[in-house]
């Protein structure tokens, strides 16, 4: 190990990624040379992934207020109250780096992680999300890593009982390099069982439970805030391994220790592991911690305290109980197979002191560590060059879409990797376990039952990325719309937030520019929806070789129903019932996906956005659920009209017969992806009722057809263009991501 000279002399503290100002503020903190472990303590804490230094300026732009906000951003998942004494707690959590690395391993851990994150709030996890991105399915690398992502997800997920009920995966070649992987999970819990991170009451003592702490995952964080290089295959130690059977019994064992009444504070060993934990806990209560590092349990021998305090080993959690209750602790644990050691004790000094084998091997400020000592910076910010070829492309030089292959375009799309079914991947995900879903994956939002109360809560995680290249503060703000639609077409009432931005490196004028626009456009929407952010994620130096992704920030939403029975699904259901569109077509093509698909085309600012009426058309759809009027409701996004509307007979398993009319372009018409719209189906008794309201609120409301038969048409005029048996059209939908994963056979 180097002497803090020796240190000083190799500058060791650039392969650690600390910038050299960075180490001369630490010098300036500890008023001497730090020594090695105390050196790589500040390093994975003043990294992006954990301290947020080129974000961290932006936050006070987001809506973090709310009557129904109990806990917001700054501790380990956000609270938000569901009525009857009840709250939600959420958060979304990227393990974007280790799975491009290790995907199995990568995704796996991500849920294990963000699942620790909720019941370290004294939550009882109760439902999963994710949100993932990669590039060609065609290329042999990519489907590799969609399979060991979505493996990892489920057989995570599956085993600690925990049900996915939502998600998303898009394709494009900006994520070629690098895949996103976001987990999203979300638990409940009353109002006077929330836990906080905090480490109080002097002489309180400090115990290490769960797991063991073994040399994986060391400099994770630090791994997870930098640009991906050829070097990756190097990187592999800094994946962590989880065992998502010691997490479920590491959710019961808390769960009942938080119920005991003896917690003071509580933390999950996430990014950073021990040394983010203890000097969280500890600057959150303007206390020290004193810890002997020879006491914590290690499944490898030899550890030094700098791979004890670095480790990122999974399912390990770090308690504050009250001074006395040592013994209760061990004994929950203990019944569970599960480690509680006392490692150390709470101090009233402020400062992190580490003992190895009797000697001091790190002696820090605790707050120096954390968010509240970590620097921040703010970067230049420059608009980037392609926007102007993309804002000025003239879609006046496109030739519309001929009749005669309108068919064949719609078959296209429709087997197309990004509007595909993806019954592939969440038939992989237990969605029943705990058997509180009611509407799992396959449907605008997920939706669950609250025990005990006719409430219930929809969730949602969106994004389109391609929005945000083309605008990104636009491309934000329209992530929040798309979320506010879905949770309102499920019948549910838009809450709350939490967010990941998946971004490159922001010492990139460009990049962060799209930084402060992605912000700026999420904070505008969630004020406009009455949806403020409770949390949320930050990874950015997403990038290979210089490339950056999409700038993507991915948005969890939480809905609330007061009776969870009136909710409804995409899927047409009542032979003869009348088919209405809700908000209006425009001639728009930018951004979509037919634009990108037939024309291999990315241009325009992308579609426009209208707040005020996402909210109307929203409420009103709300309304009519809530009211009993509808049979189904489905928002429009990627693919437009004739897509959706394919959706809602596909999921159905009934026909439809569509007749439109055409004043503008046909491609626009059928595949443009103009927002705020939403389709509905309902029976004729029901039809003068919701056209009453639709016109009292000022909504435009058309009719389109009729469900039933077996077959899917589509006319414009007098010409029928689309004509399709619906089992046909079923196995092209329900098939073509397994073809482009080459999981199906022929592909």
């Amino acid at each position: 190990m180097m002497t803090p000279q020796e240190i000083k002399d190799t500058q060791a503290w650039r392969p650690m990624g600390l910038k050299d100002e960075e180490y001369e503020k630490i010098c300036q903190i500890l008023d001497r040379l730090p020594n090695y472990t105390e050196l790589g303590m500040y390093a994975v804490l003043w990294s992006e992934h954990c301290s947020y230094k080129h974000s961290r300026p932006l936050f006070k732009h987001f809506p973090t207020q709310g009557d129904c906000i109990l806990v917001g951003p700054g501790e380990n998942a956000g609270a938000v109250d569901i009525g009857d004494g009840l709250a939600i707690v959420m958060k979304v959590e990227s393990h974007n780096h280790p799975s491009y690395v290790e995907p199995y391993e990568g995704a796996a851990t991500g849920v294990g992680g963000i699942l620790r994150d909720i019941f370290t709030m004294g939550a009882r996890p109760i439902a999963s999300l994710n949100s993932l991105r990669f590039g060609n399915p065609k290329d042999e690398y990519v489907r590799y890593l969609v399979r060991g992502v979505v493996a990892g997800i489920g057989d995570y997920g599956n085993a600690t009982g925990v049900p996915t009920v939502a998600g998303e995966i898009s394709f494009d070649e900006s994520y070629q390099g690098n895949c996103l992987v976001n987990a999203m999970s979300v638990g409940l819990v009353r109002h006077d069982s929330i836990t906080k991170a905090t480490a109080s009451g002097v002489g309180n003592p400090v115990m290490v439970v769960g797991s063991t702490t073994g040399r994986d995952g060391i400099h994770g964080a630090t791994f997870a805030s930098a640009e991906f290089s050829e070097e990756n295959e190097e990187k592999r130690p800094s994946v962590q391994v989880g065992d998502p059977f010691t997490e479920k019994l590491l959710i019961e064992a808390c769960l009942e220790l938080i119920a005991s009444g003896v917690v003071v504070g509580i933390q999950d060993m996430g990014a950073a592991g021990l040394t983010s934990s203890s000097s969280e806990m500890a600057s959150n209560a303007g206390s020290g911690i004193e810890m002997d590092l020879t006491l914590v349990p290690q499944r490898e021998e030899g550890m030094s305290a700098y791979e004890i305090m670095l480790s990122e080993s999974q399912e390990r959690m770090l308690v504050i109980p009250k001074a006395g209750a040592e013994e209760q602790v061990k004994e929950i644990f203990a019944k569970r197979g599960l480690l509680a050691v006392v490692v150390g004790k709470v101090t009233d000094d402020g400062m992190l002191r580490l003992f190895h084998h009797g000697e001091l091997a790190a002696e820090v400020p605790a707050k120096s560590l954390t968010t509240d000592g970590a620097p921040s910076y703010v970067p230049p910010a420059e608009k980037p060059q392609y926007l102007e070829k993309l804002w000025g492309y003239d879609f006046d030089e496109l030739p519309d879409l001929e009749h005669s292959k309108i068919q064949d375009t719609f078959l296209q799309l429709l087997g197309f990797s990004n509007i595909a079914s993806r019954r592939w991947v969440w038939e992989q995900y237990d969605q029943m376990a705990q058997l509180g879903t009611i509407v799992g994956p396959g449907s605008d939002a997920g939706v669950l039952r609250i025990p005990g109360t006719k409430r219930g809560i929809a969730l949602t995680i969106d994004c389109n990325g391609r929005y945000c290249y083309q605008n990104p503060k636009r491309g934000a703000a329209l992530a929040v719309a798309e979320a506010a639609r879905n949770i309102y077409a499920s019948g549910a009432k838009p809450l709350a937030i939490t967010d990941g931005l998946n971004l490159g490196s922001p010492e990139r004028p460009q990049i962060y520019w799209q930084l402060k626009e992605t912000v700026f456009g999420l904070a505008e929407a969630c004020r406009a929806l009455g949806t403020p952010v409770v949390g949320g994620n930050v990874s950015l130096y997403n990038e290979t070789a210089g490339e950056a992704i999409f700038p993507t920030p991915v948005v969890g939403m939480l809905g609330v129903f007061e009776d969870v029975q009136k909710h409804a699904t995409i899927s047409f259901k009542n032979e003869g019932d009348l088919i209405f569109l809700v908000g209006e077509n425009r001639n728009e093509l930018s951004g979509s996906e037919y634009l990108k698909v037939c024309h291999d085309l990315v241009a325009g600012p992308g579609p426009k956005l209208d707040l005020e009426t996402e909210k109307r058309n929203g409420e009103f759809c709300h309304t009519i659920i809530s009211d009993g009027l509808v049979s189904s409701c489905h928002d429009l996004s990627e693919g437009g009209l004739a897509i959706g509307l394919a959706e809602c007979a596909l999921a159905g398993e009934i026909g439809a017969q569509v007749k439109l009319y055409c004043p503008g372009r046909t491609d626009s018409l059928l595949f443009g992806e103009t927002q705020a719209r939403f389709v509905i189906s309902l029976s004729e008794e029901n039809a003068e009722s919701v056209r009453a309201l639709a016109e009292e609120r000022g909504v435009p409301l058309s009719l389109l057809g009729r469900v039933g038969g077996d077959k899917f048409t589509v006319e414009i005029g007098e010409t029928r263009v689309i004509d399709g048996e619906l089992t046909q059209i079923s196995e092209l939908w329900n098939s073509g991501l397994e073809r482009l994963l080459g999981e199906k056979s022929g592909a």
